[in-house]
Parts: C-alpha cells; structure tokens; sequence
C-alpha cells in the first residue's frame, strides 16, 4: 500500500517536529474485503495519490488496487469512505458510503500499464464528480456524457460511458467508520446509453444483455 499505509497527521504544536500516527481502520477493512476475494494477492498492483485532495490535489480518490483476476484486472478504489478516524456526523455509514470497482478484460494491449492508468483517470475523474457535485452512485443507474469517442487510451473503443451494478464479488461492509457498498462500473456504447437515456431500455435489462460485468473494449453494441 506503500504511503497509504499509514497516515502521518502533525500536532497543534507546530513547534514540534514529532507525528502523530492514526489508524487507517477504513482502509485496512477494504483491505481486507478484498483478500477475502483474493486471499493470495496481499499486495496487488496500487496507485496512490501524491498530493492528497485534502492538501489542493486533483485526484479525490487516495488510491486504486488493482486485483488479477485472470481474464481481467478488478480495480478497487480507496477514498470515498473514511479510510482513517471517523469525520462526518453520519455514524452508520462510512464517508459517501461507496467506493467504486471496474473490471478490465485483458487484452493483447500495445501498452498495458497505460491502459491501467487510464482506468483509474477515469475512476478518478468519477469520484470528483462526488467530491465537487455530491453526486452519490447506486446500483443500476447510468453515466452518460455525450461524448462519442472510446475510454480506451487510443479512443477507438465503442465504449463510451458506463452502467452501475453492486459488485458481483465485493459484499458491502461494516468499518468502524459505517457501511460500504462497492458500486461496480461497466462500460457501455453509445447506443446503448442513448437507449437507456430515452427509456427504450432499462440498466437491468442492459446488464442482462451484455451479459458480464467485464468491460471488453472489443465488445460492440447490444442494442
């Protein structure tokens, strides 16, 4: 988890160069919902956040595990919840009460690790649409920006947005700090998002037609 492990919190004397360590018991129960899925991956690939939000970052989320899944990478992401002591006055759930999952098909990509990163770009991109908006995703709505070309790195796939889902594997979780749902993003077309948009389909019903909840860039339109 490397800086994310602990975080490091100075005291009100300024004077002293002395750290406080906090617990990060949010985190470690994300952690440890994940292993349960993945009991052999204690450390799978992360990305972590260099300048926290709370400091002028850009990037809301703390960061982003990424578990092997075999056929596909499932992303994890760290920072909606309260991942450290217990701050909003809500006691039973934990921060927006959500974190976010993605799963990516493996492919025979030019670049891998850029195709990684971009997911999380993305992932990070949604979660400041928590931070600054409020908006709070549940299970089985849809995000849908008008925009035609691909997430993929070269912007060629027909996905273009997503679906949501409660994640197939990641059961939501009592922290110290509350309840957590793991909200799972799917990607979906175009057509397939102008579909739900003009109520000739339902998420669920999407969902049933595409048939996985493992996103394929190759995958063309069911609609």
């Amino acid at each position: 988890m490397g800086i994310f492990d602990k975080l490091k919190k100075k005291t009100e004397n300024k004077a002293e160069a002395q750290k406080e360590e906090i617990q990060a018991v949010g985190w470690d129960a994300i952690t440890a919902a994940c292993e349960t899925v993945y009991p052999t991956q204690k450390d799978p690939k992360h990305y972590g956040t260099l300048i926290s939000w709370q400091f002028g970052g850009n990037d809301p989320l703390e960061g982003i595990s990424i578990y092997d899944g075999g056929e596909f990478w499932h992303f994890v992401t760290y920072g909606l919840s309260e991942l450290y002591q217990k701050e909003s006055d809500n006691q039973e759930i934990s921060g927006y009460g959500m974190e976010f999952t993605f799963k990516l098909k493996k492919d025979d990509y030019e670049d891998e690790e850029a195709e990684i990163k971009c997911v999380c770009g993305i992932l990070q991109a949604i979660a400041r649409m928590t931070f600054t908006r409020g908006e709070i995703f549940s299970p089985y709505e849809y995000l849908y920006t008008g925009q035609t070309q691909g997430i993929d790195t070269k912007m060629q796939s027909a996905i273009t947005g997503f679906i949501t889902i409660t994640d197939q594997e990641l059961k939501s979780i009592v922290t110290p700090n509350g309840k957590v749902d793991f909200v799972a993003f799917i990607g979906a077309t175009d057509a397939e998002l102008v579909a739900i948009r003009n109520h000739e389909i339902t998420v669920a019903d999407l969902y049933e037609k595409i048939g996985s909840d493992v996103t394929d860039y190759k995958r063309e339109t069911v609609i």
